[in-house]
């Protein structure tokens, strides 16, 4: 413990830049939880689809729909899913998995949704990336 201290005076842009890296690592997990929207892995969103029938709701845009993407899937391109909510109203207390190409834009629109009274919203970690990694099919 005597040599503790010295350490951390000595070192303290070290120990700031830990410290600050590892808050950087945090944050998103911590997001998701304080914003309410879930996320789920290739192996929960096939089971919220199978055993919740949920929707999923692919936010990309049409030229990256139209190469393929999850049966039955709703295309509602990020940029206007504010404007096309109405349609969405029959799903504001069912699951719905949000995917996009690797989770990033998906992961707004999940926010816009939630911000919007939608109660079980969950952002597919990886997008169509992760599922088709998975082996999971995919329609065109």
């Amino acid at each position: 413990m005597d040599k503790l201290i010295p350490f951390l005076q000595q070192n303290i842009w070290l120990v700031l830049l830990t410290a600050f890296s590892g808050i950087m690592l945090l944050l998103p997990a911590l997001r998701g939880k304080i914003s309410g929207v879930g996320s789920a892995g290739t192996t929960e969103a096939v089971q919220l689809i199978n055993h919740q029938n949920a929707l999923v709701l692919d936010v990309r845009e049409p030229n990256e729909f139209a190469a393929g993407h999850i049966a039955n899937a709703k295309h509602i391109p990020l940029a206007q899913l504010s404007g096309n909510l109405k349609t969405l109203d029959k799903y504001k207390d069912k699951a719905i998995v949000v995917n996009c190409r690797s989770g990033a834009r998906s992961s707004m629109a999940c926010g816009v949704l939630r911000k919007h009274g939608f109660t079980q919203v969950y952002n597919l970690k990886g997008g169509i990336q992760a599922w088709e990694q998975a082996g999971l099919p995919t329609v065109k």
